[in-house]
C-alpha cells in the first residue's frame, strides 16, 4: 500500500482544527498529502474558513491540478483576493483546465491583460465555446451551461449507439442519457443509457427516445432553470436556442451552486449582506459595507422615536405604557416575519402569482386577526395581573390586535411591492416590516392610551 493510500482515511476527516495545527507546526509535506486527497469543494470551504496569511499559506500547499476546480468553489470575494496575489501565469494555467461555464464567470471579473492572456493559450474549440457562453447574460441558462455533450443522431440503431460509446475512454460527469439530433443539429428529445442497454439493438434511437424530455432555452433565467430541475427531478437538460438547436447542457451540480447561492443570499440578505462577502475580509471593507444598512437601520429607528415622542405626556402621567410598549412592536415584528418569510419563499418558487395573491392576502390578514384576539386576552390579563388597571389592559389588547393585522397586511404587501419595483424583497423587506410594525404598534398603543386613559 502507497503512503497515499495510508493517507487517504485520514483524509475524509481533514477539519480546518488539523489544518490551524498542521500549519502551526509547518508540517507542510503531511499537510499537502492531505489536501491532495481532499475534494476541491472541501477545499474551497478550508480557504474560506481562515483569514488571508493563512489562507496563502494553505493555497500555495493546494496542487497545480486542484488549483483550477477549487476556485470555481469559491465565493467571488475570496476567489479574487487569491487570485489578485497569483502570478499571471498560473491564472493562466489554472483558466486552461477550467470548465468552460466556471471560465466564462470567472474571466470577466479578470485584469485584461490576464484575461488576453488566458484567451490566447485556449484551443479554437474552447475560445468558441467560452465565447458563446458569454454571449449569454450573467444568470441566465445559456452563461450557465457545459458543452460537454454527448450526440447522437436519431436515425441510427441502438447498436451503433453502443459502439460510438465504446469510442470513449469515460463519459462527461452526470451523463444519464445521451442528447438526440437531427442532421442540422436540432434537439429532438434524450436518449436514457438504460435505454440503450436494455433494448433491443436493432431498434432505430427515435423509436425510443424520450421526445418529452423538455430542453431549457438558453436565455432562461437560472432560478427558473432551478424550477425546472426540480419540477422533472432531472439530472442533466439540454439548453436550446429559439430555433431549438442544441447549444449545451446543464447539470444537476450547476444547480445545486445555485441553489446554494440562493440560500446564501436568503440569509444574509435578510441583514443587508452580500452572500459572496469574505468573512476575513478586511476590516474598513467590510465596515463600509455594513455601515450603510446601519444608516438606514437608524433612520427607521429614529421614526419610531419620533412617534414615541409625540406621547410624552402620556408617558410621563402613566409610566406602566412605557414598561409595556416593547411587547406591542414585539409581537408585531415576529407576527410580520413570519408572513414575510413565506411571501417571500412563496415568490422565490413562483407560487404567488396574481390569480392567488389576493386570496393569500385575505388569508394572511385573518390570521392576523384570530392571532390579534388571542394574544390580546392573554396579554391584557397578564397586564391587569401586573398593573392591575382595566384601561391599560384594554388598550394593549386593541394594540396588540391592531399591530398583528398591520403585520399580517404587511408582511404580504411589502415583498409584492419590491418585487414589482425590481427590488429583492430578502435584502430590504425585513427592514421595512421592522418600520411599519414599530410605528403602527407604539402609535396605536400610545394613541390609544392617550384619547382613553387620560
Amino acid at each position: 500500500m502507497t503512503e497515499q493510500e495510508k493517507a487517504a482515511p485520514e483524509a475524509s476527516k481533514l477539519s480546518l482544527d488539523q489544518v490551524f495545527i498542521l500549519l502551526e507546526q509547518q508540517d507542510y509535506d503531511q499537510l499537502r498529502l492531505l489536501l491532495d486527497q481532499t475534494h476541491p469543494g472541501q477545499l474551497a470551504d478550508l480557504l474560506e474558513a481562515m483569514p488571508p496569511k493563512k489562507r496563502r499559506q494553505l493555497w500555495d500547499l493546494i496542487s497545480e491540478s486542484q488549483e483550477a476546480e477549487t476556485l470555481a468553489f469559491l465565493h467571488d470575494e475570496v476567489r479574487n483576493s487569491l487570485i489578485e496575489e497569483m502570478q499571471p501565469e498560473e491564472v493562466v494555467a489554472a483558466a486552461e483546465q477550467m470548465d468552460v461555464n466556471d471560465l466564462a464567470y470567472m474571466i470577466e471579473e479578470l485584469p485584461e491583460h490576464i484575461r488576453q492572456s488566458i484567451e490566447e493559450k485556449l484551443s479554437d474549440e474552447i475560445r468558441e465555446h467560452l465565447e458563446t457562453n458569454l454571449s449569454f447574460e450573467e444568470g441566465t441558462a445559456g452563461r450557465l451551461m457545459s458543452q460537454d455533450v454527448i450526440t447522437v443522431r436519431n436515425d441510427v440503431t441502438l447498436e451503433v449507439v453502443l459502439r460510438y460509446l465504446k469510442l470513449h475512454e469515460d463519459l462527461p460527469e452526470y451523463t444519464d442519457g445521451l442528447m438526440v439530433i437531427d442532421r442540422e443539429g436540432f434537439y429532438q428529445g434524450k436518449l436514457l443509457l438504460n435505454t440503450v442497454l436494455t433494448r433491443n439493438k436493432n431498434l432505430l434511437v427515435k423509436e425510443v427516445m424520450n421526445s418529452q424530455h423538455q430542453a431549457i432555452l438558453a436565455t432562461t433565467d437560472e432560478h427558473d432553470v432551478t424550477l425546472f430541475f426540480e419540477q422533472f427531478h432531472f439530472i442533466s437538460a439540454a439548453v436550446v436556442d429559439e430555433n431549438n438547436l442544441l447549444l449545451g447542457r446543464i447539470k444537476l451540480d450547476d444547480v445545486i451552486q445555485i441553489l446554494r447561492a440562493e440560500a446564501d443570499h436568503a440569509l444574509m440578505g435578510r441583514e443587508g449582506l452580500d452572500e459572496e462577502e469574505d468573512l476575513f475580509a478586511p476590516v474598513i471593507n467590510s465596515t463600509k459595507r455594513r455601515t450603510v444598512w446601519l444608516g438606514i437601520n437608524l433612520i427607521t429607528a429614529f421614526l419610531a422615536a419620533w412617534v414615541i415622542g409625540m406621547y410624552t405626556d402620556t408617558l410621563d402621567k402613566i409610566v406602566a405604557l412605557a414598561v409595556l410598549m416593547p411587547i406591542v412592536a414585539s409581537m408585531g415584528g415576529i407576527a410580520g416575519s413570519q408572513t414575510l418569510t413565506l411571501t417571500i419563499r412563496g415568490l422565490a418558487l413562483d407560487q404567488i402569482t396574481s390569480g392567488n395573491r389576493f386570496w393569500l392576502a385575505r388569508k394572511e390578514v385573518m390570521i392576523g386577526i384570530l392571532n390579534g384576539m388571542l394574544w390580546a386576552v392573554v396579554i391584557a390579563f397578564l397586564s391587569w395581573v401586573w398593573f392591575q388597571d382595566a384601561g391599560i389592559s384594554l388598550v394593549i389588547a386593541a394594540a396588540i390586535t391592531i399591530n398583528l393585522i398591520a403585520a399580517a397586511a404587511s408582511g404580504i404587501a411589502i415583498p409584492l411591492i419590491l418585487e414589482r419595483m425590481r427590488i429583492d424583497p430578502a435584502l430590504s423587506g425585513a427592514v421595512i416590516l421592522t418600520t411599519v410594525t414599530d410605528v403602527v404598534g407604539f402609535m396605536s398603543f400610545l394613541g390609544l392610551a392617550t384619547y382613553f386613559l387620560l
